[in-house]
């Protein structure tokens, strides 16, 4: 029988130093970097006893089963070739001219030379992070913002700076105080429409100001809208890129990520940056290196289903299929939980932002929560610093409305859970 050559210890480890873990070997920017508190809680979700308000996922019976079919069915008949061939870094043609058409409804002209395909939006940030940032590079974000967007910044190890959030949107004369310290920040990352977690909607007064003093002291904007389409009501938020022409510079200094995620189907991982010249061919080697293009299977599919103006007619469905149960939540929340907390009310998007009394952990009335049966997000997780233990995310829009009154039943019953195990305990 053979035997084995011994392993021999590297060069430069001395004897009797013993072995090694393979945690040992884990990349800098991987030490003490954290899953997803949202995926975790995702997991818990598909127990059938379990209503979560925890995801932002969209709600399957939106989902254009139909149209979805019938567009798959034109790629599986004519265009099957290609779609199952490598393709173009940047994204197909023909992809690209639909989201600009599709950017184009938003008030946003740009060309396809402009636009890059992704895997999502979420690649767009990981794709803007391995380009942009060193070791230590501050970011600027709104406090709270989404959580995923910490993530990223964080494995390139920025430094996160937040921003607080007012009714309108970002704190201006903290935003500028932000822009003046040194070493200047890379960028700031905003979700101005709707935005993740607070649902804040910003003022165009204020999309204006953050241009202006983006330009005045060179920092990257990037503009983060999945949610701008979900609207309630009134009319449609205009881009900050649609508006940056408008600010002497400000075009040179700003981002744009959207995706089909939240309109379509997240499972398509279709997602677009809009990108200055300058950082369109950098972007382009960087995806290069990690899958050098989005599937053309799902690109394909995402460009028959845009062509069938299936979107066009189903938007305002979502919409109001939204609305409603954001309506729900926010009714049954002062009927069945008065006092449990405050919140302002969405004017779109997927989420309601709250708040509990003085004193209470949202932490810890989330495992209360658990054992009642119904998840939220405590809202830590969102905030680069400084966060505040009394927030809490509730997103409205996976659960029926009947499905948001028992959810709420059930958050009634863990608050009374809570005090009572609270009063317990203070009482010994």
């Amino acid at each position: 029988m053979r035997t084995l050559p011994a392993i021999k210890r590297p060069k430069g480890m001395p004897e009797g130093s013993g072995s090694i873990e393979i945690t040992d070997m884990l990349a800098a920017r991987m030490q003490g970097a954290l899953g997803s508190t949202i995926r975790e809680l995702t997991k818990l979700a598909g127990r059938g006893d379990v209503i979560s308000f925890a995801g932002g996922l969209p709600a399957p019976d939106l989902f254009d089963r139909e149209g979805i079919r019938a567009a798959t069915q034109e790629v599986l008949d004519e265009h099957l070739t290609s779609a199952l061939q490598y393709g173009p870094t940047e994204g197909l043609g023909g992809l690209r001219v639909a989201v600009t058409e599709l950017m184009l409804g938003r008030g946003l002209r740009v060309g396809t030379e402009q636009v890059i395909v992704t895997s999502g939006a979420q690649q767009g940030l990981d794709l803007l992070g391995k380009v942009l940032l060193d070791p230590g590079d501050t970011v600027i974000v709104e406090s709270p913002t989404y959580l995923a967007a910490l993530q990223t910044f964080r494995l390139y190890q920025a430094r996160l700076v937040g921003v607080p959030v007012e009714a309108d949107g970002l704190d201006l004369a903290a935003l500028e105080a932000s822009f003046q310290a040194m070493p200047r920040p890379k960028l700031l990352y905003t979700v101005p429409s709707f935005g993740n977690p607070t649902g804040v909607m910003m003022s165009v007064a204020k999309r204006l100001e953050v241009l202006r003093l983006a330009a005045r002291y060179q920092v990257l904007v990037v503009e983060d809208d999945p949610y701008s389409e979900l609207r309630f009501s009134g009319a449609a938020p205009t881009p900050l890129l649609a508006l940056a022409d408008q600010v002497d510079g400000a075009a040179n200094w700003t981002v744009y990520l959207s995706s089909l995620s939240k309109i379509v189907s997240p499972g398509l991982r279709v997602g677009w940056l809009a990108l200055p010249k300058a950082l369109h061919a950098k972007v382009t080697i960087a995806k290069q290196s990690v899958d050098l293009h989005t599937s053309s299977f799902t690109q394909a599919l995402a460009l028959a289903y845009l062509r069938s103006g299936r979107l066009v007619e189903r938007i305002p469905l979502i919409r109001a299929s939204y609305r409603a149960r954001a309506a729900a939540m926010m009714s049954a929340l002062p009927r069945h939980a008065p006092g449990l907390m405050s919140f302002e009310e969405p004017q779109g998007g997927m989420f309601l932002w709250a708040r509990l009394p003085e004193g209470v952990a949202a932490a810890a009335l989330a495992v209360e929560a658990a054992r009642a049966g119904v998840l939220f997000v405590p809202g830590a997780p969102f905030y680069a610093d400084n966060a505040d233990p009394r927030a809490l995310r509730l997103s409205f829009s996976s659960a029926s409305p009947a499905e948001i009154d028992e959810g709420v039943q059930r958050l009634a019953r863990a608050w009374a859970s809570y005090n009572k195990t609270r009063q317990v305990r203070e009482s010994t």
